[in-house]
């Protein structure tokens, strides 16, 4: 089997892993497609000590498990938690005690010919759905997660920092709320993408300060979060959407004296995910920048580190 692997790193395309066996429980997935996204890239910069298979955003076809989903086109939920734990008990199972997360916490991930997730971890995707648009199911399902936890109502004025892959999605997703939107980022075609949907767009200067409800982190520097941090009102809240390679130095109290609600953002929820791409309400086909098939990663992930680039998706069938 092929895959990329990452360890001390640095990233290599491997072409004699073993298949991966599922456990009792689990299913064994073909990969079709799946996304390098910022957080393969920071754990090559080494954010967390991960060694192993990279990538957690795919699509694949079912090959061996219950014959309910052999054969089935699916995505995947990425965190595989035990069920048994305080938090798995408390309706937290994303932060399970005991968890493996695809290709960033000990489990090989969806950079690879074969992947193993849990059953119930799976979701059919709809025959309609291009094989191309589902990929973006994880990440699009992560911009949601912003909704479950804080609530976006039309009266509210929302910044968004960072006009990225994520940011793009993110974007698309609060705009859906009615919500007074602006969204600042330093690349003009990559707002430009967003402008042409309607959504009002700036720069850094164009951020008014205090003035904004919820401000919404996504660009993973310091800048990004130092303008988020000052355009929050008080008693506002301060979404962080991003991972830091490096350390992050803020005032602390100043977020006590202004009453700052900090929200650290993460996974969210597949369904809806799903139900806005097959209904078209999240367009992500202007996000794909360029594909390359996986015996390519390395040039994939110089791709994807190109200033401007926006999706590289891997296609597992390619060049096989």
């Amino acid at each position: 089997m092929r895959g990329i692997w990452l360890e001390n790193g640095r990233i290599e395309v491997r072409r004699r892993l073993p298949r991966p066996v599922p456990p009792e429980g689990e299913v064994l997935v073909r990969v079709l497609r799946a996304g390098i996204c910022n957080t393969d890239m920071e754990l090559v910069k080494g954010y967390y000590p991960y060694r192993g298979v990279l990538g957690h955003e795919f699509v694949g076809v079912v090959e061996a498990g219950p014959a309910v989903w052999v054969g089935q086109r699916v995505v995947g939920e990425i965190n595989a938690v035990c069920s048994a734990c305080i938090a798995c008990c408390a309706g937290r199972a994303t932060h399970c005690t005991h968890r493996t997360v695809l290709g960033i916490v000990g489990r090989d991930g969806a950079f690879a010919d074969y992947l193993v997730l849990p059953e119930h971890n799976l979701h059919r995707v709809p025959d309609a759905l291009d094989t191309d648009v589902a990929t973006f199911v994880e990440p699009l399902a992560a911009a949601l997660a912003i909704q479950q936890q804080v609530p976006i109502r039309p009266a509210d004025r929302v910044l968004l920092v960072g006009d990225g892959k994520l940011g793009q999605l993110i974007a698309q997703t609060l705009a859906l709320t009615g919500c007074d939107l602006l969204v600042v980022g330093r690349h003009v075609p990559k707002l430009d993408l967003l402008a042409h949907r309607g959504i009002a767009t700036g720069a850094a200067a164009d951020v008014e300060p205090g003035a904004f409800d919820v401000a919404v982190e996504c660009t993973g520097n310091a800048e990004g979060f130092a303008l988020a941090r000052g355009a929050v009102r008080p008693q506002g809240t301060l979404v962080l959407k991003s991972t830091y390679a490096g350390e992050l130095s803020f005032d602390a109290s100043a977020l006590v004296v202004d009453e700052i609600a900090l929200v650290g953002s993460r996974c969210g929820p597949f369904a809806p995910a799903l139900r806005l791409l097959a209904t078209g309400q999240v367009d992500v086909a202007p996000l794909v920048h360029d594909r390359f098939a996986l015996d390519e990663g390395l040039v994939a992930f110089a791709r994807a580190r190109e200033r401007g680039c926006l999706k590289v998706l891997l296609d597992m069938g390619a060049g096989t």
